[in-house]
C-alpha cells in the first residue's frame, strides 16, 4: 500500500467520524485511531503500519469499561422471546451517530411505546458530524420496543425500535 492510498484512508477515516479503523491486508496491516483534544478542539490521528511477517507490538491496553453482564437467560425463555420478536419488524440505523428520540430537548419525543407510525413518519434523529438525519419509519405500525437510549452512540445497523405491523 503507498502512501497516497494510506493518506486517502486517513482522510475518509476522519471524514467518517470513526475513532479506531483497522485494515488487514495480504502483506500489510493498518490501525489508525483519531483522537480529541477537547481543550484546544484539536482532533490527532495516530496511524500504525505493520508488515505482515514481523510480530505485533505491544501497546498498551485502552481504558475499556467492564462489560455489564447480564445473567443468561433459561433456554425456554430465550427461544419464547426470540420467538416473540421475529414477529416484529427492526428499524435499524443506516448511519453512526448519536441517537435522539426528540427534535430538541425542550419538545416531546418523536414516538413512544404504543404510539401508531406510518411510513414516512420520522421516528428519530442520528446526529452524524455535525449533521442532524431525521430517521424515517419504512413500514407502518405500532412502536413495540425502542432499543436504544436517547443521546447515546449507535452504530451502524444497530437496531433502534421493533414495530409491529399488524
Amino acid at each position: 500500500m503507498d502512501l497516497k492510498e494510506i493518506q486517502s484512508l486517513i482522510k475518509f477515516v476522519a471524514k467518517s467520524g470513526a475513532s479506531e479503523v483497522k485494515l488487514e491486508m495480504e502483506d500489510v496491516k493498518i490501525t489508525i485511531k483519531t483522537t480529541t483534544d477537547e481543550k484546544k478542539g484539536e482532533a490527532t490521528t495516530y496511524v500504525q503500519q505493520i508488515p505482515m511477517g514481523q510480530p505485533m507490538p505491544q501497546q498498551q491496553p485502552m481504558a475499556a469499561q467492564p462489560a455489564a453482564s447480564a445473567p443468561a437467560p433459561a433456554e425456554g425463555e430465550g427461544a419464547a422471546k426470540k420467538d416473540e420478536d421475529s414477529k416484529y419488524i427492526t428499524v435499524k440505523s443506516p448511519i453512526i451517530g448519536t441517537f435522539y428520540r426528540k427534535p430538541s430537548p425542550d419538545k416531546p419525543s418523536f414516538v413512544e411505546v404504543g404510539d401508531t407510525v406510518s411510513q414516512g413518519d420520522v421516528l428519530c434523529i442520528i446526529e452524524a458530524m455535525k449533521l442532524f438525519n431525521e430517521i424515517e419509519s419504512e413500514v407502518s405500525g405500532k412502536i413495540v420496543k425502542v432499543l436504544v437510549d436517547d443521546n447515546s452512540p449507535v452504530e451502524f445497523d444497530q437496531p433502534l425500535f421493533l414495530v409491529d405491523p399488524s
